[in-house]
């Protein structure tokens, strides 16, 4: 299935709304800690239990990106965006199955394995062809889209919390729940697939820069370059240190406040998971275009370096002051969303455009290690701490530390990045050729 090439006259601005139709509904995936609570109620299960779909589903996420990258590369979008609309609903379709049962597999294959590989291919269904779209803003373009993915959840939050509320927390409650997701979502999802477009030329705007423009490097090269692998940690531990916070989001500000005056109630434990997917929705959007200002460097400087000191504050101070652990937080999480929304730009800028799709989905198996190292080393060590008689914040401190760590092993490995070596790129009449044949297939 080849995307429809636009036809002249056609509005780059309106390739943003169809990517968005797709990272909106596959970002759902940032609110699963409102099933949480329901899910190790209704069927007896752990934290560390509650968080497996979770997990698998980011490492499917990786998993699926890294195969099929070099798929949507040469299938183009409209085919991504389907796969990925088939996968993602028939995940939440095949959980309420697992729910009304009481299966907890049927569960874990269903969102995690099935949904998480439409996971992988609806994230990177969109970034080649945005990048191709604006090269004169690659970090604004995929800023836009890849910030619904992180605005995801604030959609499906309350949304989730409100299902669950009117439908009950019992396993039949928490099917329905997963039923109307998947058939809302298949819908919204479609609006993309139809209306996605690709460049008829490669220069999409008069008088801007080419799409060829700088150093081409194939992904088969890209992966074998320091560059690549330093980037990798970089996303890794950035990665690692964000969703350790948001796959536990709700129950951590209830345990770390369960003590004071003031107790967190659950509809403000939802209210703040939905905060965090604001945060992470603006920090996908303003700090990569801000790294079109200030280089993608200095802007992953930021998200590692004030990362860890927002990290050392919560740990210090966060159960002395609410206020205080939500901004820092926040503060983290635009961190973490600004991260994923940079990293295709920053891709670009070292490898160029040539197949920075597939070598994209390559990179993002640094996300499936972080969805398994953040909520393990957070789930685990909680239960580790309750299990030892402790409780409220400081179930937390230990976790909090280690974060700290990878960002700053983060940090060290972004000082490292260089560019790439004239030997790593393709010679410009290959790279050409490559890029008029796809065209001419698509048209």
């Amino acid at each position: 299935m080849s995307p429809p090439v636009a036809p002249p006259g056609w509005s780059r601005w309106l390739v943003p709304p169809a990517a968005l139709s797709v990272h909106l509904s596959i970002g759902q995936a940032y609110a699963w800690s409102v099933f949480k609570p329901p899910l190790e109620s209704a069927l007896g299960l752990s934290g560390t239990q509650s968080a497996l779909p979770f997990q698998l589903g980011i490492v499917m996420l990786g998993l699926s990106a890294a195969f099929g990258g070099t798929l949507v590369e040469r299938n183009g979008p409209r085919w991504a965006m389907t796969v990925a609309l088939v996968c993602f609903s028939s995940g939440f379709l095949l959980s309420a199955l697992g729910a009304s049962l009481e299966q907890y597999w049927l569960i874990v294959f269903g969102y995690g394995f099935v949904g998480g590989i439409g996971l992988g291919i609806g994230y990177i269904s969109p970034v080649s062809t945005l990048i191709k779209w604006f090269p004169d803003r690659p970090g604004m373009a995929t800023g836009i889209a890849i910030m619904g993915f992180g605005g995801g959840a604030l959609i499906a939050s309350p949304w989730s919390a409100q299902m669950l509320e009117s439908f009950g927390g019992d396993s039949s409650g928490i099917a329905l729940a997963f039923l109307v997701h998947g058939l809302t979502y298949a819908v919204f999802m479609l609006l993309g697939v139809l209306l996605v477009r690709v460049p008829r030329t490669e220069k999409p705007v008069e008088s801007g820069p080419s799409v060829l423009a700088g150093p081409q490097v194939s992904a088969r090269s890209a992966v074998r370059t320091p560059q690549f692998w330093c980037l990798w940690i970089v996303l890794c531990m950035n990665v690692t240190a964000g969703i350790g916070i948001l796959e536990k989001a709700a129950p951590m500000i209830t345990d770390f406040f369960a003590e004071s005056s003031t107790p967190v109630s659950v509809t403000a434990a939802a209210g703040f998971v939905a905060l965090l997917s604001a945060a992470n929705m603006a920090g996908r959007i303003g700090w990569s275009s801000t790294s079109d200002l200030i280089g993608r460097k200095n802007i992953y400087r930021v998200y590692l370096g004030v990362g860890a000191l927002m990290y050392a504050l919560i740990a210090l101070f966060g159960d002395s002051s609410k206020p205080l652990f939500v901004l820092c937080a926040l503060v983290i999480l635009s961190f973490y969303g600004g991260g994923f929304a940079t990293v295709p730009a920053y891709l670009k800028d070292l490898f160029g455009t040539y197949q920075v799709g597939a070598i994209h989905g390559r990179l993002l198996t640094a996300w499936s290690t972080a969805g398994v190292l953040g909520p393990l080393i957070v789930n685990w060590i909680a239960d580790r701490q309750e299990e030892a008689g402790r409780h409220g914040a400081s179930l937390y401190g230990l976790s909090f530390v280690i974060m700290i760590g990878l960002l700053v092993v983060g940090f060290v490995a972004n000082e490292l990045v260089r560019p790439v070596h004239p030997r790593h790129h393709v010679p410009a009449p290959k790279e050409a050729a490559h890029v008029q044949r796809q065209q001419s297939e698509s048209a």
